[in-house]
C-alpha cells in the first residue's frame, strides 16, 4: 500500500515523473479532454484545519477524474467526539477509495494509514505540506524547467513548508537557503536526515544572494494565531520586497502557498511582479494532486 504523508514516500524519479504527469494532465484539461479513470471511486476528505485551495482542488480533481469526494469535517464524524483514529481508519477506508487529511497532528494521519486499506495522503500537518510542494516543483519547471541544481530561498518561520522545501531539496536535488529569526529555525532532526545542501541564516539579505526561487509563507500559522504580535516582531525584517527579490537572480521567481498577508511577510508589489507565480502555483494544486491521486491509484 502507498501513501503519500511527506514527499520521502516517492524516490527521486517517481517525484519527477509525477511533475511531469502533472503537465500533461494540466495540458489536457485545458484542451476540454475528458480522462476518467476514476470511475465510479470516492475519496474521502477529512478536515480538521478550514481551507480553500485544498478543498476545491482535490474535489475538483476527483470529479473531473469521474469519481467523488466526501467532505467530512470534525462535527461531521465520530473522529471529532474522541473515536480512536485506529478505529475510524478502518472504517472510513472500507467505504472509500482513498482518504486524504488535513489536520494538526502529524501522528493522527501516520496512525491512520497505518490502519488504513487504502491510500492517505497528507494534505496538511502542523510538521509538513507535501502536496504544496508538488504544486511548487510542477510551476518552477513550466517557468524554468529543471530545479535540480539551482538555489531555493526560504524566508521566514521555519514551518511545515519550510520542512516540506528540505524534504523537497532531498529528493530534487537543489541547494536551499533559509533565512529565520533566531528562535525560528526548521526541527534540527529534519535539516540533520536531509541529504542537501542546506544553509540557515538569520539575515534574508546574505539568503537571497544568487537565488533562482524566492519562497515564502505567513508569520503565524493556523494555530498560532496567539503569537500574532510577537511573531511581527520577531519577522519585521523578514517581509519580501522588491529590494530583497533584487538581491537574488534577475530571472529568479517568487512563490507563496497562500493566503497572503499583504504588507507583513510580502509586499503588494511583489505579489503582483512578473516575477510573482503565486496564482499558477495555486492552480497547480488541482493538477499536481490529479497526478498524485492517479498515481496512488495504480501503484497500490
Amino acid at each position: 500500500m502507498r501513501h503519500f504523508l511527506t514527499l520521502k514516500d516517492l524516490s527521486t524519479s517517481e517525484l519527477n515523473q509525477l511533475i511531469d504527469r502533472a503537465i500533461e494532465l494540466k495540458r489536457m484539461h485545458k484542451a476540454g479532454e475528458v480522462y476518467e479513470p476514476l470511475k465510479n471511486q470516492v475519496l474521502a476528505m477529512i478536515f480538521d484545519k478550514s481551507s480553500t485551495r485544498t478543498r476545491v482542488s482535490f474535489e475538483s480533481g476527483m470529479v473531473q477524474f469521474g469519481g467523488g469526494a466526501i467532505f467530512l469535517s470534525p462535527n461531521d464524524t465520530q473522529l471529532g467526539r474522541g473515536e480512536p483514529v485506529e478505529d475510524s481508519a478502518r472504517v472510513i477506508s472500507s467505504m472509500v477509495d482513498m482518504v486524504m487529511i488535513r489536520t494538526f497532528d502529524h501522528n493522527m494521519v501516520e496512525r491512520f494509514a497505518d490502519y488504513s486499506s487504502v491510500p492517505v495522503i497528507n494534505a496538511l500537518t502542523d510538521d509538513y505540506h507535501p502536496c504544496q510542494l508538488l504544486a511548487d516543483m510542477q510551476t518552477y519547471v513550466e517557468q524554468r524547467g529543471s530545479i535540480e541544481g539551482k538555489t531555493v530561498t526560504w524566508i521566514g518561520d521555519g514551518n511545515n513548508m519550510c520542512h516540506s522545501y528540505i524534504n523537497a531539496a532531498d529528493r530534487l536535488g537543489f541547494n536551499l537557503n533559509i533565512a529565520t529569526p533566531e528562535g525560528y529555525e526548521p526541527r534540527a532532526d529534519i535539516v540533520a536526515e536531509a541529504d542537501a545542501q542546506i544553509t540557515l541564516f538569520n539575515n534574508p539579505e546574505d539568503a537571497v544572494k544568487n537565488s533562482d526561487l524566492i519562497v515564502t509563507d505567513v508569520w503565524a500559522s493556523m494555530g498560532q494565531e496567539e503569537e500574532q504580535k510577537k511573531r511581527e516582531v520577531a519577522f519585521a525584517d523578514f517581509q519580501v520586497t522588491r529590494a530583497l527579490m533584487a538581491k537574488a537572480n534577475d530571472d529568479a521567481l517568487f512563490m507563496h502557498c497562500l493566503p497572503a498577508h499583504r504588507g507583513e511577510e510580502v509586499s503588494a508589489e511583489v505579489m503582483d511582479d512578473s516575477d510573482s507565480v503565486v496564482w499558477q502555483e495555486a492552480e497547480n494544486r488541482l493538477h499536481a494532486q490529479k497526478a498524485l491521486i492517479e498515481f496512488l491509484h495504480t501503484n497500490s
